[in-house]
């Protein structure tokens, strides 16, 4: 059971980090609150007493989206749901629709945030490679005196470790700024105990560009999650793919490749057989799924024994 001594709507950003400057030991700031509420749930947290909620989904400074030589500020109460929705956001950052379609259920989808998906920072959100993916950079922003002060931080650099990132007391994340990937195309791998409706084991983020051919990999962006206590950007397979031959070689050796970047202690070799899987799958299908190019590989019948 979940129980707060006081609960806060603040109406304006001012309000809301006025309440969270002076807000308790122990206070939580919720929007979605998708999170929260499973946390205290017994099993997890016990019963769970908060001086404060601080509930930040009537803050009109928190709402929307606005787009600016080619980065895409996304505000702190944007819901996956808008992902599926939104024609200018499902153009623009090509993985997010095949992320979400996968996050949780229907009615999840419209309350949670992307934003509150980074803070809580679990090495097994959905929604970090993505965003990883499209560098992400997440806003944060204080009080000092009755000056708003923000400043930003990579997405790499914010999350730290399980639940742990850089954000300071008094500060609230207020955006994420990422690319536009307007012309890529995405794709989302996860695997758990189901495909929705579960946290993953592992995930993965593909955005790929090819050039006007079709035949070489002009631009290339993979992260995944699930595989160590932070999310990791897969540079090195990057950088192997931009400017070479569109091949199923070259794509299986980057794959394979790709699992020595796992991390974690636990079930080890069954997370490096998920990452070249879904590195690979990643690629062919993020090829697959660009708008305007068709990818043409060096060797037609690779694709056909594929």
């Amino acid at each position: 059971m979940l129980i707060c001594e006081s609960y806060h709507v603040p109406r304006s950003l001012e309000e809301a980090l006025a309440l969270w400057a002076d807000a308790p030991e122990g206070s939580r700031l919720v929007s979605g609150a998708t999170d929260i509420l499973p946390w205290a749930r017994e099993g997890r947290a016990g019963d769970v007493e908060i001086p404060a909620l601080i509930d930040v989904t009537k803050i009109p400074e928190l709402k929307g989206y606005s787009c600016d030589k080619g980065r895409i500020r996304l505000g702190a109460s944007t819901v996956y749901q808008d992902f599926l929705t939104d024609r200018t956001l499902m153009s623009n950052l090509p993985c997010m629709p095949y992320c979400a379609i996968w996050f949780a259920d229907d009615q999840i989808r419209e309350q949670a945030t992307v934003v509150g998906n980074l803070v809580n920072a679990s090495p097994v959100a959905d929604g970090t490679p993505p965003v990883v993916a499209l560098n992400g950079e997440i806003e944060l922003t204080r009080l000092e005196g009755r000056d708003i002060r923000r400043r930003s931080v990579p997405v790499m650099d914010f999350i730290e470790g399980p639940g742990r990132t850089t954000i300071q007391p008094g500060e609230i994340a207020t955006a994420v700024t990422v690319d536009s990937a307007y012309g890529y195309g995405g794709s989302f791998q996860k695997v758990g105990q189901r495909r929705s409706l579960v946290i993953s084991v592992a995930c993965c983020a593909a955005l790929v560009r090819a050039d006007s051919t079709g035949t070489v990999f002009e631009d290339v962006r993979l992260a995944l999650g699930g595989v160590g206590p932070r999310p990791i950007r897969l540079r090195e397979a990057e950088r192997r793919l931009k400017g070479e031959r569109i091949t199923q070689e070259l794509i299986q050796r980057v794959a394979e490749s790709a699992a020595d970047s796992v991390g974690s202690r636990s079930r080890k070799e069954y997370r490096r057989d998920v990452v070249v899987n879904f590195v690979r799958a990643g690629l062919e299908e993020a090829l697959a799924n660009q708008p305007e190019i068709g990818a043409k590989f060096k060797n037609f019948r690779e694709t056909e024994n594929a």
